[in-house]
């Protein structure tokens, strides 16, 4: 992986770490519109492709869309918060990540720190249709523009045991931390400052790559305590250094940080569910309460005060038709939004949840649904994504409406459209097998996913 990568379009099987602009869809995007043939909306799941079709991206529904490649897919994710993004829709952007792989060799894995920058509005402004005698001189500018404009990655890696499974990231006092689930069992504890300094500076890099040929990076804290395997693991938004992590066999353990960049975890597991924890969430106000779901199709809210034979205050069973996958906790109302194999999204209110029953379902994805996350300032919006390619926006707020047919009139399909939720704002798709989306927490709008095919970065005109 080559430090300051600059975004390119590459062929499929490339396998360094790369960028790629979303403007090499512009193309087929324009011969569509000479070639006289109406556009038509393409809804997953409707009907499959013809030999002679293929999806062209609307590049007027994006403010910005890019693209990533890591080589091995990095099937999880967290967001680095920074101290640069005072202005969120000041553009160029810049994000900074860490992710985990999941290579096809158990010690080939890493950690990857990253920096995303120079992240231009890829949305085309107005241009006048009047020809100008200096053509030339105006093609070469642009040209050059356009070589400013080319997004970049910068990236340090750190040996990873087993693949990654799930990744989360916090703050404790001055160190950014991660807590990265392996495989093999084991839950780490990384600190990320040196990277973060390295991939800011290219001789810093350089040499940071050379002493981790020798001296490779060492977690600070490892956790071996787990019976098996997991993927559930969240960093508590209210009090520093506080982790949960919940495993395949049905444990979750709760950790307290200590002196010495040391960590106590309670040896003794949260009872209550029955089979394999697949997502943990605490609470965004409250310091002792979370929410777990779970392969027992039930979704658990706990109190970390109480003993682990306790803890579970209140229980949704069945909340899902089958495996609940993930859970969001609204961070401005009590809400909790779940998605699950059966590929229903649940909206649960907290102050009705003894009743069991959500206060809104949608079934629009037409497989599982691998990840969902509330905006981290809007309330009533949300975004989902899964296993049929797709990330869908959500705004609950939005009510049908009576112009709806008159809309819907300009596409060919419009009675596919007219049957969609009038709360579903958008659909961005173009990954392959999507595994998990992020909100970005200082960056308005705009949306960090992950597939087996690569990342996307992106701001839709919706939200």
């Amino acid at each position: 992986m080559n430090n300051d990568e600059e975004m390119e379009i590459v062929e499929p099987e490339c396998g360094d770490d790369e960028m790629v602009d979303s403007d090499d869809d512009s193309e087929n995007d324009n011969s569509i519109e000479k070639s006289g043939k109406k556009k038509e909306v393409y809804l997953p799941g409707k009907k499959p492709l013809q030999e002679n079709e293929e999806l062209v991206c609307d590049e007027s529904a994006y403010i910005m869309l890019h693209q990533a490649h890591t080589g091995a897919p990095c099937l999880s994710f967290d967001i680095i918060r920074d101290e640069l993004n005072s202005s969120g829709d000041r553009f160029p952007m810049t994000s900074y990540m860490v992710a985990g792989t999941q290579a096809a060799r158990a010690h080939v894995n890493n950690v990857i720190v990253m920096k995303m920058y120079n992240l231009h509005r890829t949305s085309k402004e107005d241009e006048d249709d009047e020809v100008s005698d200096d053509d030339d001189v105006e093609e070469e500018d642009n040209d050059l523009e356009s070589e400013e404009k080319k997004p970049k990655m910068s990236c340090a890696l750190i040996k990873h045991q087993g693949c990654v499974n799930r990744i989360r990231t916090t703050k404790l006092g001055n160190a950014t931390l991660a807590a990265s689930w392996s495989e093999l069992g084991r839950v780490n504890i990384w600190n990320l400052n040196e990277q973060l300094v390295a991939i800011e500076d290219e001789a810093i890099l350089k040499k940071y790559e050379k002493n981790q040929a020798t001296e490779p990076s060492k977690p600070v804290f490892t956790f071996s305590g787990h019976q098996q395997e997991g993927f559930a693991v969240d960093w508590s938004p209210v009090v520093e250094g506080f982790l949960a992590t919940g495993d395949c066999r049905r444990d979750i353990h709760i950790w307290q940080p200590v002196e010495g960049s040391s960590w106590r975890v309670d040896q003794r597991p949260l009872i209550g569910h029955t089979e394999s924890v697949e997502d943990i969430q605490w609470s965004p106000n409250e310091r002792s309460v979370m929410a777990s779901c779970s392969v027992d199709k039930s979704i658990r809210i706990w109190d970390i005060r109480a003993p682990p034979q306790k803890a579970c205050m209140l229980t949704a069973e069945n909340s899902h038709e089958t495996d609940i996958n993930v859970i969001s906790w609204n961070k401005n109302e009590p809400f909790i939004v779940s998605g699950g194999d059966d590929g229903f999204l649940h909206i649960w209110d907290l102050r009705q949840f003894q009743t069991q029953k959500p206060v809104a379902t949608f079934k629009h994805h037409t497989g599982h649904v691998t990840t969902v996350e509330w905006h981290p300032r809007d309330s009533t919006v949300f975004a989902s994504g899964g296993s049929d390619d797709q990330i869908a926006l959500w705004d609950l707020a939005v009510e049908k409406d009576e112009d709806e047919d008159e809309v819907c009139s300009t596409s060919n399909n419009q009675d596919e459209l007219k049957n969609l939720p009038p709360q579903l704002l958008f659909i961005h798709q173009g990954q392959q097998d999507i595994k998990e989306l992020h909100w970005h927490p200082q960056l308005t709008g705009v949306i960090l996913s992950t597939a087996n095919s690569g990342f996307n970065i992106f701001r839709t005109i919706s939200v």
